[in-house]
This record gives C-alpha cells, structure tokens and sequence, in this order.
C-alpha cells in the first residue's frame, strides 16, 4: 500500500510539473498569438501607418463611377484625454479610387499641453487592406497646447478592389495620452482601474 501511495504521488508531482512547464510555455506564446490575431483582423492595430497610400499609389488608380460606398467616420476620446475631435462630416458616400479629403477638429480642454496619438481601425475589418490613406493625422503625434484648436484633414482612397459585399465602412478613431501616467487611476491594491471610454459624435 505504501509504495503504491508513493509512486501515485510520483505520477502526480511529473503531472502537475508538466502542467506548470506547459502554461509557463503558453504565457510565452500569448502576446505573438495575438499580435498575429490582430495583424490578420485589424483589430486594435496599434500600427498607424498601416494603409498608408503615396501619391502613386493613387495617381493612376481608376475611378469607378458605377460604385458608390458609404464611408461613416467614429472617433473615441481614451479615458483621462481631455481633448474634444470632430469631423465636418458624420458619413460620406464615395466612389472606389477617387481621392477624398474631409477635415477633422480638435480642442485641447486641459490645462497643459497634451500629445497624443490617434489610432484608427476600420470596420468591417475584412476591409482594412483596400481602406489607403494618403495624408492622416495618425501618421504621428499631435501636440496641443491648452486650449489649443486645431484643423486636421483626412485624404483617403479606397481601392477598386474592395469585394461587392461591402457597402458601407466606418472609420473609427480612438485617441490616447501618450503620456500613460496621466490617464492612470490605482485602487487600493495598486491595481489599475480602466474607465468607460467617451465616444465623440461628429459634426
């Protein structure tokens, strides 16, 4: 009985070992996993240059007259950015390879100068690939000073590629402090507390 005892918790250490090496592998693969998920879904894409067009791009593309898509514009303020972005227009309808330009605003209401990063996402995201920006405040950081306004354009293609199926995208843009610290909240057991998001309406 004794030893069958032993050799039961023998089993049972190399089993609870294997479990331990098993997820301590998966929490290693997590992170690539996703990135990977992401990449192929455009989901939270954090790389903002993606469909990132240059002027030849759109230079000798052909208009297609015959097709017309709606393109709806959403913008996101990241919980503790106290900024305030529109867009002159809440929806657009446009035709695949002709050039478009809309403009955005945006209103530092702090008391500090603010940087911050927009990261856009298109949705459905079967649709990210065809979706070419050619000038975007996205590419880089924005800097407002307090109370600061400024006007940022938008100029975007999309490509006669895009399968019949899809008639109507949204561009959506969510906007962060780059500077994590100020937008942080802790509660008593130093656990980071992640508010609601406030989502701005257009124009």
């Amino acid at each position: 009985m004794k030893q069958e005892g032993v050799k039961s918790n023998k089993r049972l250490a190399v089993i609870l070992a294997g479990t331990v090496v098993a997820m301590f592998g998966f929490g290693f693969a997590v992170v690539p996993l996703y990135s990977l998920i992401c990449d192929v879904s455009g989901i939270n894409r954090a790389n903002s240059n993606s469909g990132r067009a240059t002027v030849a791009d759109y230079m000798s593309s052909q208009v297609d007259n015959s097709r017309t898509v709606k393109v709806g514009f959403d913008i996101t303020m990241n919980a503790g950015l106290q900024w305030q972005v529109e867009s002159e227009l809440q929806a657009m309808d446009i035709h695949p390879g002709k050039v478009y330009t809309v403009d955005f605003v945006a209103t530092n209401h702090a008391d500090h100068t603010i940087v911050a990063q927009a990261v856009p996402g298109i949705t459905p995201w079967q649709a990210t690939e065809f979706f070419n920006k050619i000038e975007c405040f996205c590419f880089s950081q924005q800097t407002l000073a307090a109370g600061e306004s400024r006007h940022m354009p938008l100029r975007f293609i999309l490509n006669g590629n895009l399968p019949q199926q899809y008639e109507r995208l949204t561009l959506s843009y969510t906007f962060m402090d780059t500077d994590r610290q100020d937008s942080l909240q802790i509660d008593t057991d130093g656990h980071e507390i992640i508010p609601k998001q406030q989502t701005a309406t257009a124009l």
